[in-house]
């Protein structure tokens, strides 16, 4: 039975969740000394989560990687830049836009804006707002995998754009509102989440193996940090702007 690949990832995704429900139930037996309220329905979200958990890393390794590396490897033998470019571009907005967590933060981001005044209280105006958090971010993670392709094909080291990128922050961040400070800085972090990660890491790593003199271990990771590092910079200026 556990010789089936699914049966195995299963008992893998039991391994990975099984640490953090160890704290759960020591802290609340031990600590909290309360009975644990609806077992049943924690048993059964618990299984959820490991099927769904399950069916996440498989669908990334037989789809979203696969995809990025094969694409990575057409556009190196193509040999156009500019196609390269824009399709980096293209990916880094596209998935950034569809994620789940930066519509969800973008609109409770909009409705906090509006209790503070900052915006007009109507739906219009929070959705507008989120919209534009939303592109705002959007585009930043489009132009740091496009500066992180770059950076690959040209071969330079990773931190000097990150060193770069930190000063800005540091620059804008007393010019910035104060209401837009603590979203900027955690929109890197909601940005780089389960889609874009994985097509962004696989765009990397398939990048530096079909480049001649690349290695995918040193120059194909690295593109993650650009995607987590502009949406500070952008949702600054974004906060400036308006």
């Amino acid at each position: 039975m556990f010789n089936n690949p699914f049966i195995k990832q299963l008992f893998g995704s039991f391994l990975d969740l099984a640490p953090i429900l160890g704290v759960v139930l020591v802290f609340q037996v031990l600590v909290i000394r309360q009975p644990i309220p609806d077992v049943a329905n924690l048993i059964a979200g618990t299984v959820f989560v490991i099927i769904g958990l399950t069916l996440f890393v498989q669908g990334l390794e037989q789809s979203l990687f696969p995809i990025g590396e094969a694409m990575a490897y057409a556009f190196a033998r193509k040999g156009s830049l500019f196609w390269l470019l824009t399709f980096s571009f293209c990916l880094g907005f596209g998935t950034t836009v569809a994620e789940p967590a930066l519509i969800a933060i973008a609109q409770e981001a909009a409705s906090i804006a509006a209790k503070a005044g900052i915006i007009e209280p109507g739906d219009e105006a929070k959705a507008s707002y989120a919209l534009g958090l939303r592109i705002s971010v959007a585009l930043s993670v489009g132009f740091a995998i496009l500066l992180g392709v770059l950076r690959i094909i040209r071969g330079w080291p990773v931190y000097y754009p990150v060193f770069f990128g930190y000063v800005c922050i540091a620059i804008m961040t007393p010019f910035a509102p104060v209401e837009i400070i603590g979203i900027a800085y955690d929109s890197g972090g909601i940005a780089t989440s389960s889609i874009t990660v994985p097509l962004v890491t696989a765009l990397g790593v398939g990048l530096a193996t079909s480049i001649k003199g690349r290695n995918p271990m040193t120059d194909g990771f690295g593109l993650v940090v650009f995607a987590s590092l502009t949406p500070t910079i952008f949702v600054m200026a974004y906060g400036m702007a308006i």
